[in-house]
């Protein structure tokens, strides 16, 4: 949690530095995120994020340097393998991820043995982030409805920060809670304390396993808060005072988690500070990484369009290789 509010605050600042087009913060997320980000079995489940995941992502295990590539803007989809690492591109689109995120799943109770002796083996989970605001998006609405009646084994993963851009929760969201509209689909919903590493470790894991016994789609909400801004293109403070933000944040996730290690006994000082010292450090790697991509081949744009290029993209790409070497 700590390398992950670190690596958040300097994105900021490599975005006002240049180094970055954009980044979309997540201070305050950072339980969320990594607490259901470690729960992921890498080995057979898939995550489908948007485009604020960075502390799933550090959670993971996926390549920092390869993930943060993709707010360069310079390519799609950033160097990281999906495949391998199990995170799915980052998706720009409110609401996209979860549809993929069904249709993978989906994809698992076809080709494998939901509900038999052997599922909990073998079962993939999918799970899929978004926010309140995108809630309201019709897309997860059909996520939702097709997930429980295919049964299919995925995770829809609500950080409910309280905004959705400049909108408050109880302004776009009916009723106030998506968790209640789990009922409407018979989807079974949890809401949980999203500033509680431990306690979204604990939820995470027992929506996988519900999920993997073929019992169909589980909805968790968790109640966090953005501190920051929706983007480093967003003025929060065109919609909320600091005032407000200050007493609708409610107690820092990582203070949260550092007195509870501090009273377990189970860290002591020495470990924060070592845990800082690590993180400073891995920024650091991770900047002098992204400074020292440069820029993309443009054949990219003839390699990447399609599976199987077409003899019009093939002569297209040939002029344009030939042009290039006469530059």
């Amino acid at each position: 949690m700590v390398a992950v509010r670190h690596l958040d605050t300097s994105a900021i600042a490599w975005q006002r530095q240049g180094l970055i087009p954009g980044y979309a913060p997540e201070l305050g997320q950072e339980a969320a995120q990594v607490g259901s980000g470690y729960a992921v079995d890498t080995t057979r489940d898939f995550v489908f994020p948007t485009y604020r995941e960075m502390g799933v992502a550090r959670a993971m295990g996926v390549d920092m340097v390869a993930y943060m590539s993709t707010h360069k803007a310079t390519w799609h989809g950033g160097l990281y393998d999906p495949q391998e690492s199990r995170l799915a591109p980052i998706q720009a689109v409110v609401g996209g991820s979860v549809l993929h995120a069904v249709g993978w799943a989906h994809g698992q109770t076809l080709a494998g043995t939901a509900g038999t002796n052997t599922a909990e083996a073998t079962l993939g989970v999918a799970m899929t982030y978004f926010g309140d605001g995108a809630s309201s998006q019709g897309d997860v609405h059909e996520a939702m409805n097709f997930a429980a009646v295919m049964k299919a084994p995925v995770v829809f993963f609500v950080q409910n920060n309280g905004w959705a851009i400049s909108v408050p929760t109880e302004r776009q969201v009916a009723g106030g809670s998506v968790a209640a509209r789990g009922a409407g689909y018979g989807i079974p919903a949890l809401r949980i304390d999203g500033n509680d590493v431990v306690a979204v470790v604990d939820a995470t894991r027992s929506a996988f396993a519900h999920c993997r016994a073929g019992n169909g789609p589980v909805l968790i909400e968790a109640m966090t808060y953005r501190r920051g801004p929706h983007s480093t293109s967003d003025d929060p403070g065109r919609y909320r005072s600091l005032n407000e933000e200050r007493d609708g944040a409610g107690e820092d996730p990582l203070e949260r988690f550092r007195k509870r290690l501090l009273a377990d006994g189970v860290a002591d000082e020495a470990f924060f500070a070592e845990a800082i010292a690590a993180a400073k450090a891995e920024e650091e790697e991770i900047r002098a990484g992204i400074q020292s991509l440069g820029s993309r081949p443009g054949s990219e744009m003839f390699d990447l369009v399609f599976q199987e290029s077409t003899p019009a993209l093939q002569a297209q790409a040939a002029n344009w290789r030939e042009e290039s070497e006469h530059v």
